[in-house]
């Protein structure tokens, strides 16, 4: 078990450990993959090549013990596991690295394999591997990656640097073996939406099973099984109808397996070709990319109305980001063209250059199906969109992660309706679904007077 870190954003960190991945499956292992943070994007790849749920570790959203409990469950009977950074190993939501790279590293008490972009360094590899390295005693560096080699001379400038240090070379990886996967302003583009995928996959397998060292790997990827107590399932109570498609596939699974784990059968649909499912008692609209297939969500005018009339009913509603802008009367996409939607939130969603994103401390000044007034809860947002209106009657007062933040009024509510840029973890605060499912639970018998 090990992590796959990066000395910065955009090493390769992604394409590393994708070619990981994809050569261990091509092999017939079973591999279980991690993300830390609160990334949506990069897991569906990682699940895409393994064929198993990846799983974000993130403290802020959830908590140590809880990023412990996660990674020790989903690694029992599997014959690797590893996980994938996020940005530099260092680069935390606050100065002292707290939910970095490195801290979930330490927290797991996992070795780290250092990605270097070698584009433009030869001999100075040496000072960012020892940097890196040494600034916390504490993290165990297995190995590094080299990432864009040039050449055999390239290769052998950066070997002869890093040779004093003593640090396996565990990859080499050079500049035309760089594979692009295409992206747009949130990231790259689902692996729903291209095209040529499989192929991809494909070129990745053999980079991983060419680019590196796995006599010295594979020791390091196997995982050391550790005694878990076995979920308890509660007997199916409520069906909850969950958004999935090319729009909609913003989801943290673990929320999807606590609200199964807590007696909710989920009903999957699409907004962009269907209506919402019969015989369901509550609605579940992640985040996605809206703004990309606003035509044809618009288009979809039995879908479009069979939302309203169902939360017209009182159905309990939870949505989530791009389920926030589906709410809304218009979605303004970047042509600023203007499509009509769901028309339950008297606003327009207004695509913009502006990115809004990090982590989020808000606390709920209204009741819904989801929060009590004056319950707190840590959040996430990642969005270019806006609303043309402020709510009358604002969800939360919210926060960045440092204390001196400006606070912001945010997200729209009704007693059974709860809509808000700000994605959550449901594992740890299971007060969120219990309180969800209660609600769909009312609604069921009430709809059955």
């Amino acid at each position: 078990m090990v992590v796959i870190a990066g000395e910065r954003s955009g090493v390769g960190k992604t394409t590393v450990t994708l070619a990981l991945l994809s050569f261990l499956r091509r092999q017939g292992k079973v591999v279980q993959s991690f993300k830390v943070g609160p990334d949506y994007i990069d897991p569906m790849f990682h699940q895409h090549v393994t064929g198993r749920f990846c799983r974000n570790l993130d403290p802020v959203l959830t908590s140590v013990d809880y990023i412990k409990q996660c990674f020790t469950r989903h690694t029992q009977q599997v014959d690797y596991a590893l996980v994938e950074g996020v940005m530099g190993l260092f680069d935390g939501a606050s100065g002292d690295f707290f939910a970095s790279t490195a801290h979930v590293a330490l927290s797991l008490n996992l070795p780290i394999i250092l990605v270097i972009d070698c584009s433009r360094l030869s001999g100075s590899v040496a000072a960012i591997a020892h940097g890196y390295r040494t600034l916390n005693p504490q993290l165990q560096v297995a190995g590094v990656v080299l990432n864009r080699v040039g050449s055999d001379r390239h290769l052998q400038l950066l070997q002869d640097a890093l040779a004093p240090l003593n640090l396996l070379i565990l990859g080499v990886l050079r500049r035309q073996d760089n594979i692009t996967i295409p992206d747009r302003h949130l990231g790259l583009i689902p692996t729903g939406e291209i095209n040529k995928i499989d192929s991809i996959i494909e070129r990745l397998a053999t980079i991983g099973e060419t680019c590196f060292d796995w006599e010295k790997l594979l020791p390091l990827l196997k995982p050391q099984y550790a005694p878990v107590s076995a979920i308890t399932l509660t007997p199916s109570k409520v069906r909850i109808a969950i958004a999935c498609d090319r729009a909609f596939n913003f989801y943290y699974q673990d929320n999807l397996d606590i609200l199964t784990q807590l007696g909710a059968e989920l009903v999957f649909w699409s907004p962009l070709k269907d209506s919402v499912p019969d015989n369901v008692r509550g609605l579940y609209f992640g985040g996605g990319f809206p703004e990309v297939f606003a035509a044809e969500l618009a288009e979809n005018l039995p879908g479009l109305e069979s939302v309203k009339t169902a939360i017209r009913a009182k159905i309990p509603t939870y949505a989530e980001c791009g389920g926030l802008m589906y709410l809304c009367d218009r979605l303004v996409d970047f042509e600023q063209t203007s499509h009509n939607m769901v028309g339950v939130i008297p606003a327009t969603a207004i695509m913009g250059k502006r990115l809004t994103l990090g982590y989020r401390h808000a606390t709920a000044l209204q009741p819904t199906p989801l929060v009590t007034p004056g319950s707190v809860v840590w959040g996430h947002e990642f969005h270019r969109s806006s609303l043309s209106v402020e709510p009358l009657e604002p969800l939360f007062r919210a926060r960045g992660y440092e204390d001196l933040s400006p606070m912001v009024a945010e997200g729209w509510r009704s007693p059974s309706l709860h809509a808000s840029y700000i994605h959550t973890h449901f594992g740890n605060n299971l007060d969120l679904p219990k309180r969800f499912i209660d609600f769909c639970i009312k609604f069921s018998q009430k709809a059955c007077i």
